[in-house]
């Protein structure tokens, strides 16, 4: 088995890069939930929270100062905003909640994994040294904690 070279992130798209890391962790909490047959608010209570906290706010980050670096014509863009679109769709579902989170655990960890693997590459390749400035001055991560949050769902049942 070829073992995979870990990708070399240029530092200004390093907290953006942290952002995706929680939002991995989010689909393995999601995962967990299911297989423990967790009540799904209260999985949704979490996904809410956490949407909203971190989720949202890196996607105007990412459409505000990433994807200008490739263009609005970008085909990679483009599907890179589609799912933005999707998943906003996905987490802002008030009916039908087991099957959104499940389809949010799956979307978003194969959305995570083409940034990372493919529009974080490609924008690293053409970016100015203005572009990575702004990116670095303009979006400043939010230390993740969700410590004070009080169903670790994932953890045990309650």
């Amino acid at each position: 088995m070829e073992k995979k070279k870990p990708i070399k992130r240029h530092e200004s798209l390093k907290p953006l890069s942290r952002d995706h890391h929680h939002g991995l962790l989010l689909t393995w909490k999601i995962r967990q939930g299911i297989k423990l047959n967790i009540e799904p608010r209260r999985m949704k209570s979490y996904t809410d929270w956490f949407k909203n906290e971190y989720l949202y706010p890196h996607f105007e980050a990412e459409e505000k100062f990433v994807f200008p670096v490739l263009g609005s014509e970008d085909l990679l863009v483009k599907r890179a905003l589609a799912e933005h679109r999707r998943l906003r769709r996905l987490f802002d579902q008030k009916i039908h909640i087991l099957k959104s989170l499940s389809l949010i655990e799956e979307e978003l960890d194969k959305h995570i994994r083409f940034e990372e693997r493919v529009v974080f590459n490609e924008v690293q390749k053409i970016a100015s040294p203005g572009q990575f400035e702004e990116i670095e001055r303009e979006h400043h991560a939010q230390p993740f904690s969700d410590d004070d949050w009080q169903d670790h769902f994932w953890n045990r049942k309650k």
